[in-house]
């Protein structure tokens, strides 16, 4: 009897990057589950632990050196699923559907931006001309930080318990705008792009750790001012590289 050749076994370190974002996608979708059965805070903290679980993925696969176009793939479905799609129900569960035609079509937007900008994303990957990447910024807001971004009413809403930040409309047109902001062509800061100066690292650890104190403490709070600075940092992205743009044309 003839004997078959022994298939190729994977090893943990060809697995654990994908297997981090599979779970991404799964926290993603955990969180439709929880905005249907109404809780809320539970359903964004599952989009925010998607967020950080993407957020390493792609850093533990580049640190074992375990890059593949599967995981390329992976990345972006899950991606779009856990903070276009996901986002997009989840606040039209919480408040839009009050404006069933309206909120609907917000809903519409922001998930099929999410998805825009991540094939855009896809199909750049081996393009040299990115003016914007070759500087070190990103073009337009990711799509994780959009979806941070999109729940900003309900962080203010969570903090001070406002019914005007749970606003139909407001909400909707805020959630049709972070979607455009996705798909948009400025550039916003990567973190390549922020270097602090060497002198001032013992500053910057403790801003660290004294953000992620108030964010254990006052977790609305908090997210709602790192929205907020993200939001006033894009006038200083879009100075900083129009400045390195114009010394690129000058040399």
């Amino acid at each position: 009897m003839a004997v078959g050749r022994p298939g190729r076994s994977l090893t943990l370190r060809a697995l654990l990057p994908n297997a981090i974002t599979a779970a991404a996608l799964a926290a993603g979708l955990t969180g439709i589950r929880f905005a249907i059965a109404g809780e809320w805070h539970l359903a964004v903290y599952a989009i925010i632990l998607a967020g950080f679980l993407d957020g390493i993925d792609g850093r533990i696969a580049r640190l074992l050196k375990a890059q593949s176009r599967f995981g390329a793939e992976l990345d972006s479905l899950a991606d779009s699923l856990s903070f276009g799609v996901a986002p997009a129900l989840i606040l039209y569960l919480w408040s839009i559907q009050d404006l069933p035609r309206l909120g609907w079509f917000a809903s519409l937007a922001f998930a099929i931006c999410a998805a825009l900008r991540l094939a855009r994303f896809n199909a750049q990957i081996d393009t040299d001309d990115q003016p914007h990447k070759s500087a070190g910024f990103l073009t337009g807001v990711p799509a994780p930080v959009g979806a941070g971004l999109a729940f900003l009413p309900f962080y203010l809403w969570m903090a001070t318990d406002m019914a005007e930040f749970r606003n139909p409309v407001f909400v909707s047109i805020w959630l049709a705008a972070v979607g455009v902001l996705m798909i948009s062509n400025i550039a916003t800061f990567s973190w390549k792009s922020i270097r602090p100066r060497r002198s001032i690292r013992l500053e910057v650890i403790a801003v660290f750790a004294l953000a992620f104190g108030a964010l254990l403490q006052e977790p609305w709070w908090t997210l709602a001012a790192i929205c907020a600075i993200y939001l006033a940092l894009m006038p200083w992205a879009l100075i900083k590289y129009g400045r390195i743009k114009r010394q690129r044309q000058a040399a």
